[in-house]
């Protein structure tokens, strides 16, 4: 995947650690607070009461925010908690998935669990990150620009507003210094 130069290792190696929280999970979580809820969907839950019922249900809150988007049915078609985020970059999204599966000649039935195991959750990152053009802004040192892709999905004007910016930069700096 071309992730060779240390600037590359920093920045893909600050990402995975963020998103997988530290090698410790392959899958998302989804077990938020109403209160968290409200901060990061603000749009899908305006209030805190509008949250309550999603609260510390994973499927049900996954349904709910990723549906009527990135490929995935409504509500009710289970795809939103079937196409959760998976893998070290926590791929999301049917389309996300799917597209990874055929490119890497994976069967498509069982991508999500292949996305959970050691091979499908390194090779997933790396495949996340050629696909959408990370070693360019990596070469840049743009750090903002590659945590904004690969949360957000896009690049945003505002500087540091992807979720857990602080932290993925306090990663990439550790990671700089010691890839020298």
């Amino acid at each position: 995947f071309e992730i060779n130069t240390p600037l590359r290792q920093a920045a893909f190696l600050a990402q995975v650690f963020h998103e997988s929280g530290n090698l410790s999970m392959v899958e998302e979580g989804l077990h938020y607070r109403a209160e968290t809820m409200v901060r990061v969907w603000p749009s899908r839950f305006p209030t805190i009461e509008s949250a309550k019922p999603y609260a510390g249900n994973p499927q049900k809150l996954a349904n709910r925010v990723y549906a009527l988007r990135m490929g995935n049915g409504d509500e009710g078609s289970g795809d939103g908690f079937r196409h959760r985020g998976a893998g070290l970059i926590q791929l999301t999204g049917k389309d996300n998935q799917y597209a990874c599966a055929l490119d890497l000649d994976i069967d498509l039935l069982t991508i999500g669990d292949w996305l959970k195991t050691p091979e499908g959750a390194c090779r997933s990152a790396g495949w996340f990150w050629k696909r959408s053009n990370l070693n360019i802004h990596a070469d840049k040192g743009d750090l903002d620009a590659v945590s904004d892709l690969i949360n957000i999905g896009r690049k945003t004007a505002k500087v540091g507003d992807s979720i857990g910016y602080a932290h993925r930069l306090q990663l990439y700096k550790s990671f700089k210094a010691a890839l020298g």
